[in-house]
């Protein structure tokens, strides 16, 4: 996929050719590497413009990120848009008192998720985001913390969501969005 952006910075006017190429997909390991787009300013504006895009117009009250990607591109866009910022935290992290959620993830580990109790008012309609989602095992636990005190999901936004019966599930819930055209 070619995606040209053309960027004005200062007096000049910059051209930057396909963001998504700056992934790292050489990691090693099961999991592709989406930091060296955060290090580059233009394409890191361009994602977060990418991601809020199909959302601009539909009302909702607040953006939650998932640990820990998910942190760094849900407060950006909480701060381009103008919205409080909702962490869902990994299990074990908040102090006081909160609500958790057990998954399993796409490595076949258990992990929990967790969100603070009443830190914000039920009810509250929610954009969630996270930078990558393999078998939204993460993402449903997320969706279970906020829709189990209530509140709406507008909406899924990531860079990428793996094509998969539990993904499609997601998608056929939710309205999702992904900057890869994947999902």
């Amino acid at each position: 996929m070619l995606h040209i952006v053309r960027i004005a910075t200062g007096m000049k006017e910059t051209t930057m050719i396909d963001y998504l190429a700056l992934i790292d997909t050489q990691t090693g390991g099961n999991r592709c590497d989406v930091t060296p787009i955060f290090a580059d300013i233009s394409a890191f504006n361009q994602l977060i413009t990418d991601i809020v895009e199909p959302f601009q117009e539909q009302p909702f009250d607040y953006v939650a990120g998932i640990d820990a990607l998910g942190f760094i591109l849900g407060t950006a866009v909480a701060l381009r848009i103008q919205k409080g910022f909702i962490p869902i935290r990994k299990g074990g992290k908040l102090p006081g008192s909160a609500q958790c959620v057990s998954f399993v993830d796409y490595t076949n580990q258990e992990k929990s998720l967790e969100l603070r109790a009443q830190a914000f008012p039920s009810g509250s309609k929610i954009l969630l985001i996270d930078e990558w989602i393999e078998t939204g095992a993460q993402v449903r636990a997320a969706i279970a913390l906020l829709e189990g005190q209530g509140d709406i999901i507008i909406g899924i936004a990531t860079i990428n969501m793996d094509e998969n019966e539990q993904t499609y599930k997601l998608q056929n819930r939710y309205r999702c969005h992904t900057v890869s055209g994947n999902g």
